[in-house]
């Protein structure tokens, strides 16, 4: 099988993903989309005639966001017309996926050059696309009588899985608090020391003004204290009528004995941002002949479905198998990025798999720096490719948890 090589990777800072408040909010997802691809292709001198395909990951596909970004946003950004484009979704997993998936294009050897990469404007998605973004079955179906329709969504609130699983591991709401803390800390620390820079560009509006150019969202002032002061986000919404049935009795219905605590809240929980990333992708043939430098290669992928009713658990076994598939272990990766999409799903990750705790999200995560659903997979691959180069590693591990109970992973090595 070939290789497939990591060229460059661009992502957007992170802007609030308020509507009207965030500093990119007022811009067309296209627009971010088309900032990172136009990026790639200056820095690397990229004659876009030459890309074989653009394999894109946004998980609200609605309005703004529906219409193939991947195609659109390439043509927006000037690519020649040959460029080719897709649009997947995978929830919170696509932009790991999209990467996957156009390594896989590369490693088979039917393609030479392919971009990969993902957008989403939570500002847009929390105006006006909320239940057409509501993974699965729309909630009025559950619980209507239909037991058909039933058994086709059996999972629940992502907030409210996370409450469960921290209830039945036994995980604090102070150890939850205190990752929250770390992610904060360690966000501030790679910020002051520039370690994004490589990676973030800067996004304009369509008048050449700077939109944003820093990440918006993080809190550095952060304290245990002022975490420990945050009411719970999700009891409302666990006892939420969603057409006759609760969140909670989604999941009482498969965990009757589960009364569940409810711990997470907005300061350990991932932030709602709008953001995009970008990587180029190619095979070492392409990348010799058009005097490209790797800095990475692709080791292994994999993809992972676990219990949809509690949701967030597929990152271990994820782990597990593309450990496997590269016929490594855990000892040989250096650095690793799990999504923090809840405290609980990290700070499980690293209990299951007894991992050091100063490998893993080194930089910080998603309670942090915000998580654009369907862009942070490939921000947390430039994130790890960024980070081994920084301190000299050869292993990156990258995996998120996804809605449905699903993960994907991928390992990456550094040249």
């Amino acid at each position: 099988m070939a290789e497939a090589y990591i060229i460059d990777a661009v992502r957007t800072p992170r802007g609030v993903g308020k509507p009207g408040k965030g500093a990119l909010s007022h811009l067309h997802p296209q627009h971010l989309a088309a900032t990172v691809l136009g990026a790639l292709k200056e820095r690397n001198h990229l004659d876009t005639k030459t890309v074989d395909d653009i394999v894109w990951s946004t998980s609200s596909q609605v309005g703004k966001q529906g219409g193939d970004l991947g195609r659109m946003a390439a043509l927006s950004a000037g690519y020649d017309i040959s460029a080719s484009g897709t649009t997947l979704d995978r929830f919170c997993g696509g932009g790991i996926t999209a990467v996957n998936m156009a390594a896989a294009t590369v490693m088979s050897g039917m393609e030479d050059c392919v971009i990969a990469g993902g957008t989403e404007m939570m500002s847009y998605v929390t105006a006006h696309g909320a239940e057409q973004a509501n993974a699965g079955l729309p909630p009025r179906l559950m619980g209507s009588g239909h037991e058909e329709l039933d058994a086709l969504h059996p999972q629940s609130h992502q907030g409210v899985c996370g409450d469960a699983i921290a209830t039945m591991e036994g995980i604090s709401r102070e150890a939850l608090d205190s990752l929250a803390l770390v992610s904060q800390q360690r966000a501030d620390v790679a910020i002051k020391e520039g370690r994004f820079n490589k990676s973030v560009i800067p996004v304009k509006n369509p008048d050449g003004t700077v939109a944003l150019d820093r990440e918006e969202f993080p809190r550095p002032e952060t304290t245990a204290e002022g975490l420990a002061a945050l009411k719970p986000s999700f009891t409302g919404i666990a006892d939420f009528d969603i057409g006759g049935t609760t969140f909670r009795k989604q999941i009482n219905r498969r965990y009757p004995d589960l009364e569940i605590q409810h711990f997470h809240h907005a300061g350990n929980s991932s932030g709602v941002v709008d953001g995009a990333a970008a990587i180029l992708i190619t095979s070492p043939e392409y990348a010799k002949a058009h005097d490209l430098k790797p800095r990475a290669r692709i080791v292994a992928y994999c993809n992972q479905g676990d219990d949809p009713t509690l949701m967030l658990n597929a990152p271990v076994p994820a782990a597990k198998k593309v450990l496997a598939k590269a016929g490594l272990t855990k000892d040989d990766i250096d650095v690793w990025e799990i999504n923090e999409a809840f405290a609980v799903v990290a700070e499980k990750f690293i209990r299951d798999l007894d991992l050091d705790r100063s490998k893993v999200n080194i930089n910080g995560g998603a309670m942090a720096l915000g998580h654009p659903i369907g862009a942070t997979g490939s921000i947390l691959i430039g994130t790890a490719l960024d980070e081994l180069e920084r301190s000299g590693g050869r292993y990156g591990l990258v995996t998120m948890c996804a809605a449905g109970g699903m993960a994907p992973a991928i390992i990456i090595e550094r040249i």
